[in-house]
């Protein structure tokens, strides 16, 4: 009698494969907002058998940009890889992929969100990601932008940052620490719990 394999466990001979549906592919595309990159790859990631996990669109500069994660069997994305070859030698869309896994929940993160406004000056948004990197947070998501301000002219910088903050920290110590330091740069600068 034949073994059968459980669900989301594999065989000792399949160490470097993931399970059936365990294989991720992660795509990036720049395209004009004309030839949008999203239809084609969303396209070409249903025709291969492969689902859209996740995806980020975001227009800068002139150029439309898609981060997309797609899930599926082994060979779906082996297909999806071979139609993503074929798509960026058209030469409409400018592509990068590789595969990836999974993300492991972080329990033992507690979700931030971080915004800050100020004039515009050169490093702003490094001193922002050094100051969290020194505290070892991540950062997860963040939309940075500059603008002119109606009222006045003035180049401003604006961003809002989402950071996984350890459970063991001590959050009003972090959040003095932080407001110092905005201080010190001339930020206006909040920091509170995401709200779902």
């Amino acid at each position: 009698m034949g073994t059968v394999k459980q669900a989301g466990r594999q065989a000792p001979g399949d160490a470097t494969r993931p399970a059936s549906n365990e294989n991720y592919l992660l795509i990036s595309a720049f395209g004009t907002p004309a030839h949008s990159p999203l239809v084609a790859l969303s396209k070409r990631i249903s025709e291969c058998g492969c689902n859209l996990a996740e995806a980020r669109v975001s227009t800068l500069g002139n150029e439309l940009s898609v981060l997309a994660l797609a899930q599926g069997a082994w060979d779906a994305i082996a297909k999806l890889e071979n139609a993503l070859a074929r798509l960026d030698r058209d030469g409409e869309l400018r592509l990068a992929h590789f595969r990836t896994s999974a993300r492991q929940p972080q329990a033992n993160l507690l979700p931030y969100v971080v915004e800050v406004v100020a004039a515009d000056k050169t490093g702003v948004l490094f001193q922002l990601a050094e100051f969290f990197e020194r505290q070892n947070i991540t950062i997860e998501q963040l939309h940075s932008t500059r603008y002119r301000a109606m009222q006045t002219g003035a180049d401003m910088f604006s961003a809002q940052i989402t950071i996984g903050i350890p459970n063991t920290m001590h959050i009003a110590a972090l959040r003095d620490d932080f407001l110092e330091f905005c201080d010190g740069l001339n930020l206006d600068a909040i920091m509170d719990p995401m709200k779902f």
